[in-house]
């Protein structure tokens, strides 16, 4: 595989690799949102959901849009929704796999 393509695809992910930057596209992915907005459904200071987004529209994961006085953000690839759930999916099929495990270690006590 081409390095290049290898190192896009590390810096997209650790561009995801926080869980602030996590909510933020869950929460873009109902729609846009100004940054106040999204502050204010993550009940989270502005500076640290700025600073997020700085990084995420860095990798081209969201995009801002000047209206007025703030920016609107949306996601710049709606497929993000889907990877945000393929990953749910994958967390989802661990914990039964864990759960099944301690299933059977109880059943041993």
């Amino acid at each position: 595989m081409n390095q290049d393509l290898q190192q896009f695809k590390a810096d997209f992910f650790k561009a995801l690799a926080h869980p602030l930057r996590i909510r933020i596209l869950e929460v873009l992915a109902e729609g846009e949102k100004s940054v106040n907005e999204i502050q204010s459904i993550l009940g989270s200071e502005g500076s640290a959901v700025s600073q997020q987004l700085t990084v995420l529209r860095s990798k081209n994961i969201v995009s801002g849009t000047k209206d007025g006085n703030r920016v609107i953000y949306t996601l710049r690839d709606p497929m993000i929704i889907e990877l945000l759930q393929v990953a749910r999916q994958i967390f989802n099929n661990h914990l039964v796999d864990a759960i099944s495990m301690l299933d059977k270690f109880n059943d041993e006590e």
